[in-house]
């Protein structure tokens, strides 16, 4: 990886793809509008957007409504090779804990993902995001 603050060339459309979900999110309460899109290991690109709720725990992200739509298409048995964030608000937004855990399931160590940090867009693998994801393979 060279300049981590520079998408990678291949994210860049996953990058617009997120953008464009970001138009469809449903935040009347934060304003904070977002997208992701995933490229799956089959060569599909699933998005999803953020959906907010009064009951603001009940609110979903962009990254797990991407995953969720991801598994209802596709099955559980997908794999995640790039995950792109995107925000109309200019804002950094890197996937937030509960994201990066569930997107755990369906990530290598070594997916990329790209999102809007303060400095620009930053380019990381997943092991980088989450070097302790919570794991329950027994020994």
């Amino acid at each position: 990886m060279n300049d981590p603050h520079a998408a990678e060339p291949a994210l860049t459309e996953l990058l617009e793809q997120a953008r464009q979900a970001a138009l469809n999110s449903y935040s009347p309460y934060s304003g904070f509008r977002v997208g992701a899109a995933l490229k799956l290991t089959n060569g599909e690109i699933v998005t999803g957007t953020n959906v907010e709720n009064v009951s603001y725990g009940l609110t979903i992200c962009a990254e797990r409504s991407a995953l969720v739509r991801a598994v209802a298409q596709f099955g559980p048995k997908i794999r995640i090779e790039a995950v792109a964030v995107a925000n109309l608000n200019d804002a950094a937004s890197p996937p937030c804990g509960a994201c990066r855990q569930v997107l755990a399931e369906f990530a290598g160590p070594d997916t990329r993902v790209a999102f809007p940090a303060a400095d620009g867009v930053r380019t990381m693998s997943f092991a980088a995001l989450l070097p302790m994801a919570f794991d329950m393979k027994l020994k």
